[in-house]
């Protein structure tokens, strides 16, 4: 049987996931990721160096994969932001390793100005589509990324904050009010998208 690298790296960055979002930076164990990838410390440390860079890997990883997922450039931006909502809704993860990462990460988080790109290109194409008046210039740069963070954090605060939801909510029926969320979350955006335009 041949070792396949690749297969066992994939095996680290799933163990050390669901390691980091459940203990963040500091609670982590290395020991408790090698056991759930069926890989040795030594493989983990020789892949990412330690476990800081590891975490970091696992943070850009996620962000990567939902920047992939979704496209809040040009077209259809409500439809866009729903699936927004629903990737966050299928992994929970996510807010989970970026609520860690702010909590415990000094000034530059890992992999800093990878992700800083990748956040460029959506507002290049949030700026393409019409976001913030039209596709030139400083201002509209700087309306566009207003507008992307805010989006952020209409989908993402529905899943940060489980328990204010439910208080603020008050409906015992969570999948009706979580669908309740993102249908307003599409409408907000699309009402805030329009306003941009024509600012």
């Amino acid at each position: 049987m041949t070792y396949d690298a690749e297969a066992t790296r994939r095996r680290i960055f799933v163990a050390a996931t669901a390691e980091f979002a459940a203990y963040g930076l500091a609670g982590a164990r290395i020991d408790r990721i090698a056991r759930a990838a069926r890989a040795n410390k030594q493989g983990i440390y020789l892949y990412f160096g330690d476990k800081e860079k590891l975490f970091g890997e696992v943070v850009r990883d996620k962000v990567d994969e939902v920047c992939h997922a979704t496209d809040l450039g040009p077209g259809d931006l409500g439809e866009s932001v729903g699936h927004l909502f629903d990737w966050y809704q299928e992994h929970p993860e996510l807010i989970r390793l970026l609520l860690w990462e702010a909590l415990e990460s000094r000034e530059e988080v890992q992999g800093e100005l990878e992700r800083r790109e990748m956040y460029r290109e959506i507002v290049r194409g949030a700026q393409a589509g019409g976001i913030a008046g039209g596709p030139s210039g400083e201002g509209a740069r700087r309306l566009a990324q207003d507008w992307m963070f805010t989006i952020l954090g209409l989908v993402a605060w529905n899943f940060a904050v489980p328990q204010l939801c439910r208080l603020v909510l008050d409906e015992d029926d969570e999948a009706a009010a979580l669908a309740r969320r993102r249908a307003s979350v599409v409408e907000t955006a699309r009402v805030l998208a329009e306003a941009r335009r024509f600012a």
